[in-house]
């Protein structure tokens, strides 16, 4: 029987790029980040892509976390990016939600906004392992 474990309180990176986990439940979250152009944005002073990508990662992660037992941990193996257009300012929100879920292997899909537009989307395959 799956024990529904929230994501760890602490997680020192998203605190750092100041991403906020809004929900949580076994097979979906929602996630934010309110742009801030001294931390987020790159050069050409728009949000940098990385900062999307961890949206959509932390999503995930905060997505299947829940759906796994005692003992068991998650860990990404791989994630498509899409970029469909640039962000420059607002609350960007990623809704995230579990497609498949195996014994050792989960895949995911987040949906990155800002504002009502569509700005990325993401797939990932997600590694569940058991500690030993």
């Amino acid at each position: 029987m799956t024990q529904s474990l929230p994501i760890p309180l602490h997680h020192p990176f998203a605190d750092h790029v100041k991403l906020e986990i809004v929900s949580q439940e076994p097979g979906s979250s929602t996630c934010r980040i309110e742009v801030e152009a001294d931390l987020h944005h790159n050069p050409h002073e728009v949000v940098h892509g990385a900062v999307l990508y961890a949206l959509a990662d932390t999503g995930m992660g905060a997505a299947l976390y829940p759906t796994l037992d005692k003992g068991e941990s998650c860990a990404t193996i791989e994630i498509k990016m899409n970029y469909f257009r640039p962000v420059f300012a607002g609350t960007v929100t990623c809704e995230t939600s579990l497609l498949n879920r195996g014994r050792s292997v989960a895949n995911l899909e987040a949906r990155v906004y800002c504002g009502d537009k569509l700005v990325a989307q993401a797939n990932g395959n997600f590694a569940i392992t058991r500690r030993q």
